[in-house]
């Protein structure tokens, strides 16, 4: 009899997605004649964020799905604020708030309309995959309002975080070194 509980490995899936994405992001700058060091260190910094999200957003995947009367009964949560914990929130925006700085450092014009947008689709798609996942495949997770508010809001406080670094000029110095687009190109707020 097989475990009911058995599940897709994490980390043989995530490794090689953080090392595919860190390829294409090195390719991709050296097409542009943008490879430095900083912007390498950019692309491993949102190669291992992204498998991170990965693994902890979409994993666990059961091999099969647990029966009606196992304990797990995954559903979906479109209710804002009801059930959900202040712990839960807190990890939500902590979590999202590199992908404020990362938007921000990758986007040659980035405004708060570009940054919430992207992380808002970003927030979107894991949800949808969550719920995918339980649908399909036996996934571990709820897909949930909550973590969509919460994710977008972290994502603002890196965006706000990251103007604030700009605003100073030590500051600016250091995120031009490490941003994606051209030195000519400054955020806007």
């Amino acid at each position: 009899m097989s475990n009911p509980f058995d599940q897709v490995p994490v980390l043989p899936v995530v490794i090689p997605l953080g090392i595919v994405l860190f390829a294409i992001l090195v390719l991709w700058l050296r097409a542009r004649r943008f490879l430095s060091l900083p912007r390498v260190a950019v692309a491993a910094a949102l190669s291992i964020y992204v498998a991170g999200i990965v693994a902890n957003t979409i994993f666990p995947i059961f091999l099969s799905a647990p029966g009606r009367d196992e304990p797990w009964t995954p559903s979906v949560a479109l209710v804002p604020f009801v059930d959900y914990e202040v712990e839960d929130a807190l990890i939500n925006v902590a979590v999202f708030v590199p992908l404020g700085v990362l938007i921000a450092l990758l986007v040659a014009r980035p405004r708060w309309r570009t940054v919430l947008a992207i992380a808002a689709g970003a927030s979107l798609a894991i949800e949808l995959l969550q719920l995918a996942a339980q649908r399909f495949f036996g996934g571990g997770h709820i897909a949930d309002i909550n973590d969509f508010i919460f994710n977008v809001t972290g994502a603002a406080l890196g965006y706000a975080l990251f103007l604030l670094a700009v605003r100073t000029r030590r500051g600016a110095v250091v995120v031009d070194r490490f941003r994606w687009a051209t030195p000519d190109e400054t955020p806007d707020s």
